[in-house]
C-alpha cells in the first residue's frame, strides 16, 4: 500500500513498501512542468504505517520495519536514510493513496469544420481550396468563368497531392476516394 504527504510548494512525496525494499517518490509540479525522482532503499517490511514530521531543514519520515526503525531524510530535492532522527519531533501519519485504477479516457472527438477559416484579414476555405489575405487572393479547383458557371480546373488528390483527372474517382497513387 503506499503512502504520500504534501510537503508544499507544489511538492509530494510518496512511499510504499514491497518486501524488504522502500521507495520513496519526490514530485513537484508547477507550471507547464512536471518532475519526478525516486529512491530506493532496503529497510526491511514495515511493521507500522509510516510517520513524517516536519525538520529544521526538510522533512524526516519515520520507519518502522522488521529491522528496527530506519528515518528518511528529505531536504529539497535529496533524499537520504539514516539510523537516527535528526531533530524532527511530533510525527504523524501519513496518508494512503487510493488504490482504485484508473478511469480510461473518452476516446477523443472528431474535428468540427473550420470553414471559412479566419484570422485578422485572412481568410481560408478548404473547398474550393482558396486563401485571401488583403488584396491577394489564392485558388485551387473549381473556379466560375464570366458567366458564373464553374470550369474545371487541373485537380490533386487531396490525400498525397498527385494531380488527378475530372473524370478519375480514385487518386491513381494513394487509391483515396476523390468524391
Amino acid at each position: 500500500m503506499a503512502y504520500i504527504h504534501t510537503l508544499g510548494d507544489g511538492r509530494s512525496l510518496s512511499l510504499d513498501n514491497q518486501g524488504n525494499q522502500t521507495t520513496v517518490t519526490l514530485a513537484s509540479t508547477g507550471i507547464g512542468q512536471q518532475q519526478q525522482t525516486s529512491y530506493g532503499f532496503q529497510t526491511g517490511s514495515w511493521t507500522h504505517p509510516p510517520e513524517v514530521a516536519q525538520s529544521a531543514t526538510g522533512f524526516v519520515v519515520k520507519l518502522t520495519t522488521t529491522e528496527g526503525e530506519s528515518f528518511i531524510h528529505v531536504q529539497g530535492s535529496s533524499v537520504s536514510l539514516s539510523s537516527k532522527s535528526s531533530s524532527a519531533s511530533s510525527f504523524q501519519a501519513m496518508q494512503t493513496t487510493s488504490n482504485e485504477p484508473m478511469q480510461p479516457m473518452q476516446p477523443m472527438q472528431p474535428m468540427q469544420p473550420m470553414q471559412p477559416m479566419q484570422m485578422g484579414d485572412m481568410q481560408m476555405n478548404l473547398n474550393p481550396m482558396e486563401m485571401r489575405m488583403g488584396n491577394m487572393e489564392l485558388r485551387m479547383g473549381d473556379k466560375p468563368d464570366e458567366s458564373g458557371a464553374k470550369t474545371s480546373t487541373r485537380r490533386f488528390c487531396s490525400q498525397c497531392g498527385v494531380a488527378v483527372k475530372p473524370s478519375d474517382r480514385f487518386c491513381s497513387s494513394c487509391g483515396s476516394s476523390l468524391s
